[in-house]
């Protein structure tokens, strides 16, 4: 992974397990998932919350590391906010 890439492993709500990551592409940011560790990254277009939430959290600890600029957090909760509304996010 690069350092403009973010990973976490978890489980789908059925219970399987997965490997996720996402890419800082500009101004936007990018998922991929895979099952397996050999199986292939798969873009997944429509991340539900719980993973945009574990990017949050990646960020903000990444900001307090200095990796990160700070605006990156705002820009997040933003995006957040917009892509489910009416969850807390505004």
């Amino acid at each position: 992974m690069g350092k403009s890439e973010i990973g976490w492993k978890g489980r789908t709500e059925e219970g399987i397990k997965r490997e996720v990551y996402a890419r800082h592409v500009g101004d936007r940011w990018e998922f991929f998932v895979r099952e397996k560790r050999f199986d292939p990254w798969e873009p997944l277009k429509e991340p539900p919350l719980q993973d945009w939430l574990e990017l949050l959290d990646a960020v903000q600890r990444r900001v307090a590391r200095r990796l990160l600029r700070p605006e990156e957090v705002d820009r997040l909760k933003k995006t957040i906010a917009e892509r489910f509304p009416g969850t807390g996010w505004s």
